[in-house]
């Protein structure tokens, strides 16, 4: 059996604590600015009303109603959509597992974790984004996945013809 070597715990002497935190005033100081620079910027989600149940994961399918703006107020995208986890900007995916179903949310992203300094569409370059969320619910990617193939087959029996192929496919020749 091996043993793990204990060292005792010593009570911290008067006064060093206080000189702990100048050492490490001292040492962000000396680092410059620079070491603020590279502290992460912060995504602001406020809470308009609160939902319930667990909040999505990064393994998550969200389904939401949004509005996208800039911090002029022009809408840049609004709509419902099931949104990946995985595969939207850092800056949504960090918002959204803050988020509960059935909740409504005000959300900021800075730039660095939306877009950064390359623009997109109708969004400039460097842009902080705002979000009006409603979050409809949330499922796992898998389950969605198996939702969306299940979705996909019914509509291809549903949307068969006369002659039972789906609507769009081509139809197969006549038999002599």
């Amino acid at each position: 059996m091996t043993e793990i070597t204990r060292v005792p715990l010593q009570p911290l002497a008067k006064g060093s604590l206080g000189r702990l935190w100048l050492g490490v005033a001292a040492a962000v100081a000396v680092a410059g600015a620079g070491a603020w620079a590279a502290m992460p910027a912060l995504v602001s989600v406020k809470t308009v009303k609160a939902g319930e149940g667990p909040s999505p994961s990064i393994d998550d399918v969200a389904f939401i109603d949004y509005t996208g703006k800039l911090a002029n107020g022009t809408v840049f995208d609004q709509g419902k959509a099931p949104l990946a986890l995985r595969e939207v900007v850092p800056g949504f995916t960090q918002a959204l597992e803050q988020m509960q179903a059935g909740g409504k949310y005000k959300v900021k992203i800075p730039a660095r974790l939306a877009y950064g300094d390359k623009a997109n569409g109708p969004i400039p370059a460097n842009s902080d984004l705002y979000f009006d969320i409603e979050v409809l619910g949330v499922m796992s990617r898998q389950q969605f996945e198996q939702q969306r193939q299940m979705m996909q087959m019914m509509q291809g029996l549903q949307g068969g013809g006369a002659h039972g192929a789906p609507e769009g496919a081509p139809e197969a020749a006549p038999k002599p």
